[in-house]
Parts: C-alpha cells; sequence; structure tokens
C-alpha cells in the first residue's frame, strides 16, 4: 500500500497535524474478487437475514416498554437504566438501521426502509433513512476526500489534540458522526426522509403525551450515552483509525457482536457487504488465509483507552484518498 502523510509530526514525538494518505485503491474490491475466485461458495451467503425483521422488532418493543415503565422515575434510575440497559438496545438498533442499508432484512429496498423507520423509533431522532445514502458512499469511496463521510474533518482533527479533548470527542462522537454530513456535503431530502421525521416525531409526541417528558428523556439519553464512552461505542473507532499505516480496516472478534449484529468483523463486512452480519464468521471460516494475518481487536474498551491515551492518535489516524475522476463526478452532480 502506498501510504504517505502531509508532514513528519507524527515520528517527531506531537499529534500529527495530517491525514494519512494512500494512493493506491481501497483494499476491499480487489480482495473480494480473489476470495471469490478461490471460494465461489461464498456468494451462497449473500442476500437476506430471515431473523431480521422479528430481532429488530423484539427490541424496538423492548425498549419503548422500557420507557413507559420509567414515566414516573427518578433521573437517578433513568439515567443509570439508560447506560447500563437501554444504550445496548439503541446501539443494537442503530446497528440494524446498518444492516438494513445493505438491504439485508428483505429483498425489497423500500421494505428495509420501511424496517428502518421502524427500528429508529427508540432512538428519539430520525436518521435512518440519511445514515443510508452516506453509508453506502463510504463503500463505495471509502477514504476519499469530500465524499467519505465517515471521517472527521479538518477542523475537528485540528480542535482534539490531547487525552482531555479527545475524551471530550468520544463522549460526543455521536453527534459528529451524525452531524458532520449535514454540514458538510449536504444531500436534499426525499419523501422517505420526510416519512422518517414525522413518524418519528409523532412517536416522540406521543410518548411525551401518554407517559411524559421523562420517557422520551431515558430513549434520548440511551442512544447519547450508548454513542460516547461506551463499549459498544468503540467500533466507531476500531473500524477504521488507524493504529498500524498498512491497515486501513480492522476487524473486532470479540463477545460484543452478539449484540451488534456482528459489525465487528468489519474487514469481512466491507469485502462482502451483501453478507447479512450473522453470516459474516463463515466467511473468515471460509478464507481464514485472507484475515488471519491482519491485525484485530478483542476489546472495544480497550480500542477507546489506546485512542484517548496514545499521543500518536486522534482524528487524524484515518486513511485519505485524492479524488479520481469517477469520484469527482460523484462530487459535481452534488454542488
Amino acid at each position: 500500500m502506498g501510504v504517505g502523510r502531509g508532514d513528519e509530526d507524527g515520528a517527531a514525538g506531537v499529534m500529527a497535524t495530517d491525514f494519512f494518505w494512500s494512493y493506491t485503491d481501497e483494499p476491499h474490491a480487489s480482495r473480494r474478487k480473489e476470495i471469490l475466485a478461490r471460494y465461489p461458495q461464498i456468494r451462497e451467503l449473500f442476500g437476506p437475514d430471515p431473523w431480521a425483521f422479528l430481532k429488530i422488532s423484539a427490541v424496538v418493543l423492548l425498549q419503548l416498554w422500557t420507557a413507559t415503565f420509567l414515566y414516573n422515575s427518578s433521573w437517578v434510575k433513568i439515567l443509570a437504566v439508560a447506560y447500563f440497559f437501554g444504550s445496548f438496545l439503541n446501539h443494537n438498533l442503530f446497528l440494524a438501521i446498518h444492516e438494513l442499508s445493505h438491504n439485508l432484512a428483505f429483498s425489497s429496498p423500500s421494505y428495509n426502509r420501511w424496517l428502518g423507520i421502524f427500528a429508529n423509533l427508540p432512538i428519539g431522532v430520525p436518521m435512518s433513512i440519511t445514515f443510508q445514502k452516506y453509508h453506502l458512499e463510504h463503500h463505495r469511496y471509502q477514504g476519499v476526500d469530500g465524499i467519505d463521510m465517515d471521517i472527521p474533518t479538518h477542523v475537528e482533527a485540528l480542535a482534539v489534540t490531547n487525552a482531555i479533548t479527545k475524551s471530550i470527542w468520544v463522549l460526543f462522537q455521536l453527534f459528529f458522526y451524525a452531524l458532520r454530513p449535514l454540514f458538510v456535503k449536504p444531500k436534499p431530502p426525499g419523501l422517505w426522509e420526510f416519512a422518517n421525521l414525522i413518524i418519528q416525531l409523532s412517536l416522540d409526541a406521543s410518548m411525551v403525551h401518554f407517559w411524559g417528558w421523562k420517557s422520551l428523556a431515558y430513549l434520548i439519553l440511551a442512544t447519547f450515552v450508548g454513542g460516547g464512552m461506551h463499549p459498544m461505542a468503540g467500533h466507531f473507532i476500531s473500524e477504521h483509525y488507524v493504529f498500524n499505516p498498512d491497515q486501513e480496516t480492522y476487524s473486532y472478534y470479540g463477545p460484543l457482536n452478539l449484540m451488534t449484529w456482528s459489525v465487528g468483523y468489519h474487514n469481512e463486512h466491507h469485502d462482502f457487504p451483501r453478507i447479512p452480519g450473522s453470516k459474516l464468521y463463515k466467511v473468515k471460516a471460509i478464507a481464514p488465509e485472507y484475515y488471519n494475518n491482519l491485525k484485530s481487536y478483542k476489546s472495544w474498551s480497550q480500542v477507546i483507552y489506546m485512542y484517548i491515551m496514545d499521543w500518536a492518535i486522534g482524528p487524524f489516524s484515518r486513511m485519505k484518498r485524492k479524488p479520481s475522476s469517477k469520484s469527482n463526478e460523484v462530487i459535481k452532480k452534488e454542488e
């Protein structure tokens, strides 16, 4: 992999002031082609997860019931339940929406969108439809400057320079993740976004009307704390933050995959985005020689700790690419 950095600060003893720049294509398309040529049976794993609807419905109903159960609880109890219970459910739903953005519950894209809007309900803020638009570009144009909104902005990176600011950034990373595209690369909303907005606001208003503000606050808190300094939120950092300049995507093979739609199998996911999370472990089992030699993690909490405490790691620790002629066309169409 041809990799360079716009400065030498990383080697000089202070945090870097530019991203890693790659002068080769992202690795997943070529690896996918090579693996399929050697193991064509992997194609049998493509397609929707038949249990997705039931799994999502169970979590949505459980979380909404929990919110109504807490309608008259103390704020201390609401915060405790939000962090130690609700955060896991809402983060599970966020990753269910990730799964649905790849149409991995139904064959029909519209059915996946409707289920995504349903999965969005306990999260409290409409994001399902908008997330899909930007996330698919993250796959098609991984690391491409101006298109891949998964990468922090230059302003973010310059502001986050030490353990304290990195801790604050991690605490609020869900806000940066959600709002960054709207400021840097806004897309005009369509009918699906309006449906997502109206249905979500209707649920929020109903929650307040019938059970009070505390029930809605529980849902919002569960979303916020679950996306910040939380074990499950470690995947935001572990997936593509470069701890080793020779690798830009990292997998996690720990127990939290059971609650996160196996998003930890991230190299496998980027290699085969048409395979549902429930089957990604089979990719590694079929083609172990392609994954066993890649660096991976067993603890997302450890990833958060390393990110905060290692002076050489920060928002600049991401791989970027200059736009190609094809990706430049995407940028021009949206301007």
